[in-house]
């Protein structure tokens, strides 16, 4: 028997106005959560007095600096994630977008909303790419390999393993080509 393929998810990508800066700060407390049991026997990671991660420290630039680029991610009409542009890599020469963050609500994983959602953003922003993954996080370097990899227009994909002390962990440089 032959399992039929899915098809994507119908993805909805917004960019982030500053009234929205909160919503993206309360799914950073989710993000964080997911990140928290990677950071076990280190300082970092422990929740405030407040019950709260610390927040994220380059967040309002992204309303700052026009090469930062917060997005919202949808699917279904519903919030599912977001994601946060850059062009800061590890790598050098710099890329023309890094993927800084990316983060979707663990309901809508492993359902291709994560997928789709890349795939929509690179659409949308053609050019040199990275994506740092840390070291631990092993699922979501299986997501990048396969993501960028069924992506029809990424090209000259590239896997470096970086461990100095601003990286410690894979980092995938490719190229996105126009439509």
């Amino acid at each position: 028997m032959v399992r039929a393929m899915s098809p994507p998810p119908a993805i909805a990508l917004e960019i982030a106005p500053p009234t929205k800066r909160d919503v993206i700060e309360n799914l950073f407390q989710l993000y964080t959560h997911d990140f928290s049991e990677q950071w076990a026997g280190q300082a970092r990671g422990e929740l405030g007095e407040d019950g709260r991660f610390a927040p994220y420290s380059h967040l309002d630039s992204y309303w700052r600096e026009p090469e930062r680029v917060p997005l919202l991610i949808r699917t279904g009409g519903h919030l599912a994630g977001f994601a946060l542009l850059n062009r800061y890599g590890r790598v050098r020469p710099a890329p023309d977008r890094a993927m800084a963050e990316f983060f979707i609500v663990r309901k809508h994983r492993l359902s291709g909303v994560g997928r789709a959602a890349a795939h929509a953003i690179f659409d949308r922003y053609p050019g040199a790419w990275e994506a740092a993954v840390a070291r631990k996080n092993t699922a979501a370097l299986a997501f990048w390999r396969r993501t960028v990899g069924t992506y029809p227009r990424a090209a000259e994909v590239e896997e470096l393993d970086l461990n100095s002390a601003d990286w410690n962990g894979p980092v995938l440089r490719f190229r996105i080509g126009n439509a």
